[in-house]
C-alpha cells in the first residue's frame, strides 16, 4: 500500500521533518531526556505554534482537521527522531477521548488549551492486576451530591509528572472485572489526596504510579456517559494503536538506515559486514519487515480515518504483527552493531529501548494475537 499524501498532508510532513532535523537530532534528545524536567516545553511550544498540537482535531472542535492520518504522519517522523514530549498522551489519547465522547462544554473549556500547547494531559487506565483489560478497573468513584470521591490506584501513567490534568478510570458501578460500570473523569492533578510516585522509563520517558485517597472530582468532570467508559476507552486504544503502529514504522526504518550505514563502514575480517552475504539476508529480511509493517500501519490509518467497520480487528492485527516486526528489526540490528549497539552513545539502543516501551502499550503482539482471533471469530 502506498497512500498519496494531499498537498496540505505534504506540507505538513515536511514542516515536521524540517522542524526535527534542524532542532531535535540525537544529541539534543539525550540532553532532553537528561535534564530535570525530561521533556522541552520550548520544543512543545514550538509543536504548538506550527499547528501540529491541532492538527488531527476537526475543525467543529477548532482543529485542522486532519484527523487519524495528520496523526500518522508526525508520529512517523517522531518515531525516527524518538521524540519524548507527550503528544501521543496529550493530543491523541486524552484529546481524543475529549473529542470523541466530551460535552460540547468539555471541549470548549479544555481542547483549546491542549492545541495551544498551554496545558499537559496523560490518561491513568491501567491498574496493578488489570493486564491489557480495560474494564478491569477497581478503583472506585462515589456519588456525593454534586460530585465524586474516587479512591483507587492507577500504574504506569505516562506523562503523569508533566501533566496538568488526568483523565482517570474509575467503577461507578458493578463488579471488578464488569464491562459496564467504569465511567472516565477529569482530574486535576494538583487535587488534594491525589500523589503521584514518579520514575523513568527504560525508554527515557517519565510515568507516575497515581494514588487517589478520596479525591473529590465535581459531577460535571465526568467524561461521556456514566458507566459507558469502557466503549470510549475501545476506541480510543484503536486510535493509540494507530499512532503507536506509525511511531514503530518511524524507528524500524531509522534502524534499518542505521545498520545499512554501518555495515558499509565496519570492517571484520578485512572486509566490511556488508560483504558477507549472510548478512546481506538478514539485512534484506529487514528491509521487507519495515516494509509490511508500512503498508499494514498506512492501511489501519486508512480505516480510522474512514471509520470502517472492523477497524478494531485490523488494529489488533497491526499491533501484534508490527509489533514482532519491530522486535526483529531491533534484535537485528543491535547485533550487527556488536557491543556497541547497546551503548548509551549509540542510537540503535535508544530505538530498541522505545520498540520494547510501545510493544507493551495497550497489549502486547500474543495478546492482539488472541485478540484478533477473538475478533475474527465473532465477525
Amino acid at each position: 500500500m502506498d497512500i498519496q499524501f494531499t498537498e496540505e498532508q505534504e506540507l505538513l510532513r515536511s514542516s515536521v521533518q524540517r522542524l526535527l532535523r534542524d532542532q531535535y537530532d540525537f544529541d539534543a534528545r539525550r540532553k532532553i531526556v537528561a535534564s530535570e524536567e525530561g521533556w522541552s516545553r520550548k520544543h512543545w511550544s514550538s509543536f504548538a505554534e506550527l499547528g501540529l498540537l491541532a492538527a488531527p482535531f476537526s475543525e467543529e472542535v477548532g482543529g485542522l482537521g486532519g484527523g487519524p492520518l495528520a496523526t500518522m504522519i508526525m508520529m512517523q517522523e517522531f518515531g525516527r527522531h524518538l521524540l519524548v514530549e507527550p503528544f501521543f498522551e496529550t493530543v491523541v489519547l486524552a484529546g481524543g477521548l475529549i473529542e470523541d465522547i466530551g460535552s460540547a462544554t468539555q471541549q470548549a473549556t479544555y481542547l483549546p488549551d491542549i492545541m495551544s500547547g498551554e496545558k499537559v494531559w496523560a490518561l491513568a487506565w491501567s491498574e496493578g492486576r488489570s493486564r491489557y483489560d480495560l474494564g478491569h478497573v477497581s478503583t472506585t468513584a462515589r456519588r456525593e451530591g454534586g460530585s465524586y470521591v474516587l479512591s483507587g490506584t492507577k500504574a504506569a501513567v505516562v506523562a503523569a509528572p508533566w501533566a496538568d490534568s488526568l483523565i482517570v478510570s474509575a467503577r461507578t458501578s458493578g463488579e471488578r472485572r464488569d464491562r459496564n460500570g467504569v465511567s472516565l473523569f477529569v482530574v486535576d492533578r494538583h487535587s488534594p489526596n491525589l500523589h503521584l510516585q514518579g520514575f523513568r522509563t527504560i525508554d527515557g520517558r517519565r510515568a507516575a504510579e497515581v494514588a487517589l485517597m478520596n479525591v473529590s472530582v465535581p459531577a460535571s468532570q465526568m467524561l461521556g456517559r456514566e458507566g459507558e467508559g469502557v466503549a470510549a476507552l475501545e476506541a480510543c486504544r484503536d486510535r493509540a494503536i494507530g499512532a503507536l503502529c506509525a511511531e514503530t514504522v518511524g524507528a524500524i526504518g531509522e534502524l534499518n538506515a542505521a545498520t545499512l550505514e554501518y555495515s558499509k563502514t565496519r570492517k571484520q575480517f578485512g572486509a566490511t559486514l556488508g560483504s558477507f552475504q549472510v548478512l546481506q539476508h538478514r539485512m534484506v529480511d529487514m528491509f521487507i519487515a519495515h516494509q509490511e509493517a508500512l503498508s499494514l500501519m498506512q492501511h489501519l490509518n486508512l480505516s480510522l480515518a474512514s471509520n470502517e467497520a472492523g477497524r478494531s480487528r485490523l488494529a489488533s492485527g497491526a499491533k501484534s504483527k508490527i509489533g514482532y516486526a519491530a522486535k526483529f528489526v531491533a534484535d537485528q540490528a543491535v547485533q550487527l552493531h556488536g557491543g556497541m549497539g547497546m551503548t548509551d552513545e549509540l542510537n540503535v539502543g535508544h530505538y530498541f529501548k522505545r520498540i520494547s516501551s510501545i510493544n507493551i502499550q495497550f497489549g502486547d503482539p500474543a495478546f492482539h494475537v488472541l485478540r484478533y482471533a477473538q475478533l475474527d471469530a465473532a465477525a
